[in-house]
């Protein structure tokens, strides 16, 4: 492919920050040192941005209550990461992070009610996203707000429809433009939404609404199929980009929100070849607008009931040492920079159109006999594979 300079490609490479110190539960009591330094450990790296995470019932306890402390805080956070060169995209529903849900006692127990159904709930949600949208866009670093993190993880809990996600999130996404002042609004949901065939969430909403299309690329989820450096498992971002952006307008902007390398599918001596791979593979789709890699640092193991694979997922320790699979990612997005994604790619028709049969998801998800042709068509003799655009039956 030919070389171009890294300015005639734009391409965003960030990560998902999670706190060194204290996970999540740091925002209780902010720590602006720690923050600095997981911050730099980015910024060392050639960072350009960060995606940050807000706990929506610790800055909105009641429905009426919003803590205005709280919010100074995520305003801090946003200082920092500019301190350090970094822009931020700030996420408002959380909602679900690594296996735990986040929920506030005025929409639980004995105030039981759907975050995607109950009108009181919907009224709350849209109170503490106008206010906290409002803060945060004052920081001249913010270029993004996403919805919520993954919101479709909150199902079963909370129950919904094809129908009323995609109203909760056409009504959400509305408020938050109200007051976003220009920024990005992102919707985010995890992979079900274009695989699983009963899943309540629909398969062309993170392309109907916003200003990009986010995918959540994870080979925890049966797609690691031939081996963590295999050519399946390697292009399942590009894959499951490529699915997403025939749900959509075509030349919509694609942002890989979250991929990451799971040690129990990616072992640490093949995580490099992985990611590099991976970039590779994806950066060759024209569309895509940059890679947030989930995440910044590990959990420390002092923190308890975590999923095995979330402690190591970080690209940097609790000790801030820089993990070689972190350079491994840095030079894959440097040269992916400098280089012009293919003009022509293969086309490959799916079988069935997942926007109009949502019931047949299982027909395109990874591992179906489409998925596998998609594969075979980029294929190439070093088992790299260049993705082949995916058109949806007329």
């Amino acid at each position: 492919m030919p070389e171009v300079s890294p300015a005639e490609r734009p391409l965003r490479f960030g990560a998902n920050y999670v706190p060194s110190r204290g996970w999540f539960y740091s925002w209780l009591d902010l720590d602006a040192d720690a923050v600095r330094r997981d911050l730099a450990d980015l910024a060392a790296l050639g960072m350009d941005h960060v995606r940050i995470f807000p706990i929506w019932p610790w800055i909105q306890p009641g429905r009426g209550h919003l803590r205005p402390t709280a919010m100074a805080d995520v305003r801090t956070v946003i200082r920092l990461a500019g301190e350090a060169g970094l822009e931020v995209s700030v996420d408002l529903l959380q909602g679900h992070l690594s296996s735990f849900d986040f929920l506030p006692s005025w929409m639980r127990t004995w105030h039981d009610g759907s975050v995607f159904v109950d009108a009181r709930v919907r009224e709350g949600i849209h109170s503490y996203a106008r206010a906290l949208t409002g803060e945060v866009v004052q920081e001249p670093n913010v270029f993004a707000i996403t919805i919520g993190n993954e919101v479709n993880n909150l199902w079963p809990a909370n129950s919904t429809t094809l129908e009323e996600s995609t109203q909760w999130a056409g009504e959400l996404v509305s408020v938050v433009r109200e007051v976003a002042g220009g920024r990005q609004v992102i919707h985010s949901l995890y992979d079900d939404a274009l695989y699983a065939p009963d899943h309540p969430f629909a398969p062309g909403d993170v392309t109907r609404f916003g200003d990009q299309t986010s995918v959540h690329s994870w080979v925890f989820n049966g797609s690691a199929l031939d081996g963590p450096t295999g050519p399946a498992t390697t292009s399942h971002a590009a894959y499951l980009a490529c699915l997403a952006a025939a749900c959509g307008p075509v030349d919509r902007p694609i942002w890989l929100q979250e991929v990451g390398a799971p040690t129990e599918q990616v072992p640490v001596a093949d995580a490099e070849e992985f990611v590099a791979r991976t970039v590779a593979c994806v950066t060759a789709l024209p569309t895509l607008t940059g890679i947030t890699w989930w995440c910044s640092h590990d959990i420390d193991r002092a923190q308890l009931d975590f999923p095995e694979r979330e402690y190591d997922l970080g690209l940097v320790t609790v000790d801030h040492e820089i993990k070689p699979l972190a350079r491994a990612l840095r030079d894959a997005v440097q040269h992916a920079r400098r280089t012009t994604p293919p003009a022509q790619r293969a086309a490959i028709t799916a079988p069935v159109d997942i926007v109009a049969e949502p019931k047949r998801r299982a027909e395109v998800a990874p591992g179906s006999a489409f998925h596998r042709a998609w594969v075979e068509a980029g294929r190439q003799p070093d088992g790299t594979v260049i993705p082949a655009r995916i058109v949806l039956p007329q």
